[in-house]
């Protein structure tokens, strides 16, 4: 049986980018974000998509937006894509955040420490990966495309690598990149990871 080919894409730039953790807050793709966006669409454009799938979250739907235009399809919103909840971290600034031994750990082991208030990266992981499982099975040899966030996709890749998620900071998703992953009933097969916008 044919596998189902997942492009994962991160949603493309906005201004707060390295500066604010934005979480779930509120914010929209910059000038250069928009011009992302449209690369990316162009080069999903041959792709046959079947579907494509979007976090909730603004920044993701205007992502997603020309992709699923270029293929004539809706964007499906769902909220197993949604960013990972960063609880009293949300709208916190980096640099605020050095000396927060909670975020060191946080960054050390990601895959056991919780965010204060928010959620963990292993539920993030589940939600994300059995949302794929579903998706697999309704597209069957089909292609979709999958519109998130860096944490959401570097939890979806490192689960079908066979990596722990302490591990999952040495994966790089750049805003509006792409990860291409497989999956098969019985295997899956990581195809690329970090595509720039146009490849």
């Amino acid at each position: 049986m044919s596998g189902t080919v997942f492009h994962l894409v991160r949603h493309a730039s906005h201004d707060l980018l390295g500066k604010v953790l934005v979480g779930r807050g509120p914010v929209s793709l910059s000038a250069t974000g928009l011009a992302e966006a449209e690369t990316v669409a162009a080069a999903l454009a041959k792709a046959g998509l079947a579907a494509v799938v979007s976090s909730p979250r603004e920044r993701a739907l205007q992502t997603a937006g020309p992709i699923a235009a270029r293929s004539g399809l809706e964007v499906i919103a769902d909220p197993s894509l949604d960013e990972l909840d960063l609880g009293e971290w949300t709208g916190a600034r980096f640099g605020s955040l050095h000396d927060d031994p909670r975020w060191r750990a946080f960054n050390l082991f990601r895959g056991s420490t919780p965010v204060p208030g928010g959620e963990d990266m292993l539920a993030v992981q589940a939600r994300a990966v059995a949302l794929l499982l579903r998706l697999r099975a309704a597209h069957p040899g089909g292609a979709v495309a999958v519109v998130s966030h860096a944490d959401v996709i570097k939890a979806v890749l490192v689960h079908f690598l066979g990596m722990p998620l302490d591990l999952m900071r040495r994966l790089e998703v750049a805003p509006a990149s792409r990860s291409v992953v497989t999956l098969y009933p019985e295997d899956a097969i990581v195809q690329a990871v970090n595509l720039p916008p146009g490849y």
